[in-house]
């Protein structure tokens, strides 16, 4: 797939996303975006840049763990989602957030500028993760460090028939290799490549809870990757998918009517 093309829809494909992927994936990720932020290990009056920061979950603990005599800027290549970062952001009283609209690949700031750079679950969407890791660095000051946290295998990932299923309606083109920086060693060699040292991976299997069928449905199609090509099917079309990708996941349904699919997550530091 043309890179171009990729961003282009990846843009708009988060903005489709951007109102309904907060409320879908809070609780699900949080698990992984602790980790990232545990691992950052950011002090108050620290510089961090995010890049991909969706709709500013990770945003807001960036900013109170710097602190008002810290500065986080935060990109996203979906103005939406960038909107909505600054929104939640001044809500919360983060007067040291500063939000621009970049791809994670061509950050555009002056080098050496920030002591940290953090992706959480943003390095599957761009068509070339080793430059954004590059680009990450670049933005970091010597001795500053580079995280990421993507998505692991697709064999740990229960909900991961997502994706074929909707492809077989309609071509969603949305992370052609989404599941290949959880490979092992994949991003670790991303980061080795961009120039980055003393490497640490962390890798975690969680349970992703979704507490009934609608906020699962909701999550998966229309807060997500697939949320722009799900835009373009028929109802009939649109009630196919949902009963396939049911019975994709219908070994992770409790009694209760809740889902519990597992999902595992890897992180990986590197200094510049």
């Amino acid at each position: 797939m043309d890179p171009k093309l990729q961003i282009r829809v990846q843009r708009y494909g988060w903005d489709a996303a951007s109102e309904l992927y907060e409320d879908g994936w809070r609780g699900p990720l949080a698990p992984a975006q602790r980790t990232l932020l545990r691992v950052a290990d950011l002090k108050p009056g620290e510089r961090v840049i995010e890049a991909a920061c969706g709709s500013g979950l990770v945003t807001r603990v960036l900013a109170g763990a710097v602190g008002q005599k810290g500065e986080v800027l935060a990109t996203d290549l979906s103005q939406k989602m960038v909107e909505l970062t600054a929104l939640t952001c001044a809500d919360a009283g983060h007067d040291c957030v500063v939000t621009a609209r970049m791809s994670a690949d061509e950050l555009a700031v002056e080098p050496d500028r920030f002591d940290a750079a953090v992706c959480a679950l943003g390095l599957m969407y761009v068509p070339d993760p080793g430059r954004a890791a590059a680009s990450m660095a670049r933005a970091t000051r010597p001795g500053g460090r580079v995280v990421a946290t993507v998505w692991g295998q697709r064999k740990n990932c229960g909900w991961a028939e997502i994706f074929p299923i909707v492809d077989a309606r309609v071509v969603s083109e949305v992370c052609p290799l989404f599941f290949a920086s959880g490979a092992p060693g994949a991003l670790n060699r991303d980061f080795e490549q961009a120039g980055l040292r003393d490497l640490a991976e962390h890798r975690q299997q969680e349970i992703l809870l979704f507490l009934n069928e609608r906020s699962l449905l909701s999550a998966m199609l229309l807060g997500g990757p697939v949320a722009l090509a799900v835009k373009r099917f028929t109802p009939d079309t649109m009630r196919e998918v949902e009963g396939e990708f049911l019975d994709s996941v219908r070994d992770h349904r409790a009694s209760d009517g809740s889902y519990r699919i597992p999902g595992e997550f890897v992180t990986v530091v590197g200094y510049r």
